[in-house]
């Protein structure tokens, strides 16, 4: 049986054949013996065909489908042109070697071409690669060096990128900005408070929030000239009116010092960029909300966006973090205090990031242990679903939670669990009738756009015409069809009207032209046909 074996290359794909395999043997040691010496070498495998790639976006799209294990249609054409006809209903007299199982296996199911891959076509085809550049004539030196470094670029740099809706490093970036933003405005609003307090130091008492606080030494600049004036802007800040009068009563009886111009300016535009930072910190809340949604929804929907970016952000990545078991996602943030317990053989820690959740605080201090393991179950299965569910939903996460609540009043009233087996059965079942129910709903808007189009599409040419001529002939066609089939004759002098008519309004193209006379032999005839009516 003949041996042929196929080489994806750079530069392109080529076709060999074996022939006189008896002078180096049917084993792989024979030829890997032979494979150094090209004379030897070059009596046994010949080029049959080589096809070179249209272009570097042709090579990397033949790369991608050689390395799913998937033949392209040039792969086809190729294959079938070099090769010889295989009848039908007969075997092969020939085998294919490639690299590739998966691939020669599709070549095999969908062309019938016997395909094998061994050590013993391995080694063929890396003989062939280290004597490529001397089959193929027309390669010049250096080219199948370029053209194998040009691809690799292309082709790890399409392996790297990701889908962009589900890029988790954006969230560890606005994470810990948040995080960052939390201790900045925290720490200024403390310099602005003790800053302005100099000035108007019973503002302090007044006013606890720092956003608040930055708002209104804003506002106020210099206590001397608070009045009953500034009680409606306070008391839009403040959201309290007795608040702001308090504070118009307090700037009054002040014992503060007084600053000079230039001091309450920098004052001013210190609160004001505090302000600006918080302005900032929700808009950075929002956008994590939104993205956390896209890229685990279910985890944010079970433990909350900020939680669940922390775990991600702690673990590396959304993968990294749905393949650690629960048992480390539970003290994910607590390795300190864990390897400290290890050194010192004391108790290890029961919980690290999820702590923060709003499920431990409301356990009682009896509970908490093994509600952050129980809670470190449901954020792994969640995790896992995330990362891997081609399709994002909520639904998992929302029944995870439900299971969180029940063991909440498992542990108060002792009311029996549902099984988690039943709990993912119901939410597979509710994304399915979600899936039915979008899929029912396409058609349905397609059909609606379809009915729009063709209400909005006029019926004839004339309705596309500026003058009004053209919109009663439009409405007088209907009229005109039914004379038709009741007169059998005069049809042609009506076509020839309407062409007219049409022509004058711009809406439609002669192709003959009539004169003026046979326009009005045609008009009186149709004013008797009228009168006989």
């Amino acid at each position: 049986m003949a041996l042929y074996f196929l080489y994806e290359s750079s530069s392109g794909y080529a076709l060999f054949q074996a022939q006189g395999l008896d002078e180096i043997g049917q084993n792989t040691e024979a030829v890997r013996n032979s494979v150094a010496d090209l004379n030897r070498f070059g009596k046994v495998v010949q080029l049959t065909a080589f096809q070179p790639f249209e272009s570097a976006i042709d090579g990397l799209n033949q790369c991608n489908s050689v390395s799913e294990g998937l033949m392209t249609n040039e792969l086809r054409s190729f294959l079938e042109l070099n090769l010889p006809k295989v009848k039908e209903g007969k075997k092969s007299k020939f085998s294919l070697g490639v690299a590739e199982p998966k691939l020669g296996s599709h070549i095999s199911e969908t062309t019938k071409i016997t395909c094998q891959s061994g050590e013993f076509v391995l080694e063929l085809l890396r003989g062939v690669r280290l004597h490529f550049d001397k089959f193929i004539k027309d390669l010049k030196p250096g080219d199948l060096e370029k053209a194998q470094l040009g691809l690799a670029h292309s082709y790890s740099r399409a392996k790297v990128k990701f889908n962009v809706n589900r890029v988790d490093n954006m969230v560890i970036q606005a994470i810990f900005l948040l995080d960052t933003l939390d201790k900045d405005i925290n720490s200024f609003s403390m310099r602005v408070r003790e800053w302005y307090s100099w000035h108007f130091p019973e503002l302090v008492k007044i006013v606890n929030d720092n956003y608040l606080y930055a708002r209104v030494a804003k506002l106020i600049e210099d206590k001397s000239k608070l009045s009953e004036e500034h009680i409606p802007a306070l008391t839009e800040i403040l959201g309290d009116e007795d608040k702001a009068k308090e504070t118009v009563e307090a700037g009054k009886a002040s014992m503060g010092q007084d600053l000079t111009p230039v001091d309450l300016i920098n004052v001013q535009l210190f609160a004001q960029r505090v302000m600006d930072l918080a302005e900032y910190r929700k808009n950075l809340y929002d956008y994590l909300v939104t993205k956390m949604n896209d890229i685990a929804p279910n985890l944010a929907s079970l433990i909350g966006e900020v939680v669940g970016a922390r775990l991600i952000s702690h673990a590396g990545s959304l993968t990294n973090l749905a393949k650690c078991p629960s048992s480390t996602l539970q003290i994910l943030g607590a390795e300190k205090a864990l390897f400290r317990a290890l050194k010192t053989r004391g108790n290890t820690p029961k919980y690290g990031l999820i702590f923060h959740s709003s499920f431990i605080g409301r356990a009682s201090a009896k509970n908490k242990g093994r509600m952050a393991r129980y809670l470190a179950n449901k954020c792994s299965i969640a995790s896992r679903i995330d990362c891997f569910a081609e399709r994002g939903t909520t639904v998992f996460g929302e029944k995870l939670r439900e299971q969180v609540e029940e063991r909440f009043e498992f542990y108060d009233k002792g009311v029996a669990p549902r099984k988690n087996i039943d709990v993912m059965k119901s939410a597979i079942e509710t994304t399915q009738n979600k899936d039915v129910e979008m899929e029912e709903a396409q058609p349905v808007e397609a059909s609606a756009k379809k009915s729009k189009k063709k209400k909005s599409k006029p019926e004839d040419a004339p309705a596309k015409a500026a003058n009004g001529d053209a919109l009663e002939d439009a409405k007088s066609e209907k009229k005109k069809d039914k004379r038709k089939k009741e007169q059998g004759h005069g049809a042609e002098e009506m076509d020839g009207i309407n062409g007219d008519v049409a022509e004058q309004d711009g809406t439609a193209k002669k192709k003959k032209k009539k004169s003026k006379d046979e326009v009005a032999a045609a008009s009186k005839t149709i004013k008797k046909r009228k009168s006989k009516e």
